[in-house]
């Protein structure tokens, strides 16, 4: 007799059975990656906005004239009490500017406070930068970046 090549059938069940079993643990494990995503976006969304921030009153210190703008890689700046401003029109606002435009992202303001979100249709994930009152350093908000806001 010939030797028998090939599987059996209840070899190739079992193998299905396998990666049936294999797909139910894993599947629920890279489902929810959006949201890790999204919340990964926005800290990027915050690093830029601290180090627009820095830097362009590190600029500010340089001069030492109380300047009301400082350049930043040929564009202008807007400051208030030596950071980047805001205003309403978010996207020439000082820190918007300052932060390379931001334009991956929603950004809406008020005279003094700049929003950000990763898109219109998660707008309870949020980063809010207020612009200096004082000398201080601006106020830079991150609490809302959870997963349950960025769902």
């Amino acid at each position: 007799p010939k030797p028998q090549k090939g599987f059996t059938m209840i070899e190739l069940i079992m193998v299905i059975v396998i990666l049936g079993i294999l797909a139910a643990v894993a599947l629920p494990r890279f489902y929810d990656l959006q949201t890790d995503a999204r919340i990964a976006k926005m800290q990027a969304a915050v690093g830029a906005i601290k180090s627009a921030s820095a830097i362009a009153h590190s600029g500010y210190l340089v001069t030492g004239t109380n300047p009301a703008s400082i350049s930043m890689e040929g564009t202008s700046v807007p400051l208030v009490n030596g950071y980047p401003d805001v205003n309403a029109t978010a996207a020439s606002s000082g820190i918007a500017i300052a932060a390379g435009g931001l334009a991956d992202y929603t950004l809406s303001a008020t005279a003094t406070v700049l929003t950000v979100t990763p898109d219109a249709s998660h707008s309870t994930c949020v980063v809010t930068y207020t612009e200096a009152v004082s000398p201080a350093a601006p106020a830079i908000d991150a609490t809302a970046l959870t997963a349950a806001n960025c769902d």
